[in-house]
Parts: C-alpha cells; structure tokens; sequence
C-alpha cells in the first residue's frame, strides 16, 4: 500500500466516521419534537405577557403535536427567565417569550448580565405588539400632544409622569418625548401598570406613559384621556388617537413587541420547524382574535426580520439610556 493510497483509506474513514455521527443528529432534527416543549415566561403568571405566551404555546403546541408547557420564571426585570433559558440546551425543547425588555432594555441598563442579546439567542420571530401611550388624568386640561408640549413648557420640572417601572419600555418612551419636545419632567417609577393607573386617575400624577393594553379598559370608562401613541404608526385598537409623529415628533417610533426565542445554535431543521409552526399559529383567525382581546395587535414577522429588530433598536436603546441617565443597576 503506498502513501497515498493509506491517506486516501484514512480519509474515507474519516467521513464514513462524520457520517454515522452526524445522521443520528440530523434523525433527531427531522422527527422533532419528540417530547413536550417547555415555554418560559419571564414574567409572573397573569401579566400581559403571560397571557400572550399561552395563547401561542397551546396553539403552537397543536402545530407541532407536542404539548408546550409554561414556566414562569419572574424576577429581576426578565433577567432570571433569559438567563435560564440561554443556558438550556439548543434543542428545541426549551423556549422563551419575552418582550424588548429582555432583548434590547437590559443591555442597555444592565452591567454584567448572564446572557447576551443576541450571541444567546436565536429569534424564531415576533409574536405581537402593543403601543406605548402618552395618557393624561381626565382633569388636566391637555387634549392633544401641542396642549401636553405647552402645558408642561410653562412650568419646567413642575409636573410628572408615571411608568410601570423604571428601566422599562414605558421610561425609555417617557424620556423620549421629552428629549424630542425639549420638555423637563420628573420621572415617577410604579411596580407595575395597576399602581401607576391608580395615580393617574386618581390625580396623583397628570401623566403616564403605558400601553395601549392596560390603558384601554379605563379609556372606555373615561376615567382618563389619551394624547398620542408613541410608535410610528397608530394602533388597530385605537385607531382616533394620533401618533407623536403625526404631531410634529417624526422621530419618536417606539412600541413594546414579544418574540419566541430558543437558546443560539438550534439545529437548522429544528428552526425551520419551530418558524413555520409559529407562522401557521399566528394567521390562526382564533389566534388573533385571543391576542387581540388581550390588547395585542397579531404582528407576525419571521426569524430574521425579529434579529434584526433586535440589531436595529440595540443601539438606540443604549443612547438613550446614557442620554437620560437610565440605570438599573
């Protein structure tokens, strides 16, 4: 035998090797799932979030013909849940629902996280969205975004606003549309959207930013009255309200979205499995309609267009936080 005949033996062997290797694994992607699929929330049970990720893990789970099981894994601002779930195993079988907060938010706020945004996760596409909303006690004589801009001008520092929490969405749009207007208001963090609701019709505080979910059911009664809603184009739910950019501010274009997410490094076949059925499950009319009575518009955009988003707002984000001086840490 000469040498290159033994290299030529060698070789071969070596990729017969790769092969039986390699074809177990590709068996396991090509009959996923095989086992029920767990669906962590990083909120606590009840909340918005919580709701959306039930709705599309039963659907999801009837798409895939695996049950989906939900975990709540609430605590420290999505941080406990991410982390958990960046570390699982990239198999298709632990999965995460969470909103901008976890993707773009903590990043920005946050030193020494247990997870990176986007080296952890790979995105399996977006599952709804809900606008941020400018909102006023029903006793403010402000109406529109020029009486909100002229109302607060005339006494600088004089009045607040509220959000569900600091470092949140809600901030982030709030510091937003003071940058934007050259306004200066205190910041009035609440732990949670039903404290800060409670103040604002109560008249507590004048203002909050929220999202339209939350805001609409008090909407309706009147007890409080709405501006703008800070994303660039305006709610299905609230279609009379204007954005900011209709107002004059073409720049302000934030809102609050939820993706599916799986550890980095799925299988190929397996995220093509787990995009189609999320696909099929949100142009599910029953689907829709469930999200939809929860506050969220159905906004379905696949894997790459979500890592992008997450990309796009990264940065953003992160000026805003040094812009603003917003810390959570």
């Amino acid at each position: 035998m000469n040498a290159f005949t033994a290299l030529t033996r060698l070789a071969t062997a070596g990729c017969l090797a790769v092969t039986v290797v390699a074809a177990p694994f590709a068996a396991v992607a090509a009959d996923y799932p095989t086992k029920p699929i767990t669906l962590v929330i990083p909120f606590p049970p009840g909340g918005a979030t919580d709701v959306l990720g039930r709705v599309i893990g039963l659907r999801l789970g009837q798409e895939l013909g695996q049950p989906v099981v939900v975990e709540n894994r609430a605590g420290a601002g999505t941080v406990i849940g991410a982390a958990y779930v960046a570390k699982a195993p990239a198999d298709g079988y632990t999965l995460l629902v969470s909103s901008g907060t976890t993707f773009t938010v903590n990043p920005a706020i946050r030193h020494n996280l247990p997870y990176d945004p986007v080296k952890s996760f790979d995105p399996i596409g977006i599952t709804g969205r809900t606008s941020l909303i400018l909102l006023a006690n029903k006793d403010v004589p402000v109406t529109t975004v020029k009486q909100f801009v002229d109302y607060v001008k005339a006494a600088p520092g004089k009045y607040a606003y509220g959000s569900y929490g600091s470092g949140t969405t809600a901030q982030f749009a709030g510091e937003t549309v003071l940058y934007a207007a050259g306004l200066k208001m205190t910041h009035v963090p609440y732990k949670g959207s039903a404290p800060a609701m409670t103040d604002l019709m109560g008249g507590q505080i004048p203002f909050s930013i929220d999202t339209v979910s939350a805001a609409i059911p008090q909407l309706k009664s009147g007890k409080i009255k709405a501006i703008a809603v800070t994303a660039a184009k305006r709610s299905a739910l609230l279609p009379n309200v204007p954005t900011m950019a209709e107002s004059g501010y073409p720049d302000i274009d934030m809102d609050t979205w939820l993706i599916l997410a799986a550890p980095k490094g799925l299988p190929t076949d397996v995220k093509a499995r787990l995009e189609k059925a999320l696909a099929t499950t949100m142009a599910d009319a029953d689907t829709r309609a469930k999200l939809v009575a929860q506050g969220f518009e159905p906004a379905y955009s696949n894997a790459a267009a979500s890592a992008a988003l997450i990309n796009r707002e990264l940065p953003v984000m992160r000026a805003l936080a040094v812009r603003a001086n917003i810390t959570a840490d």
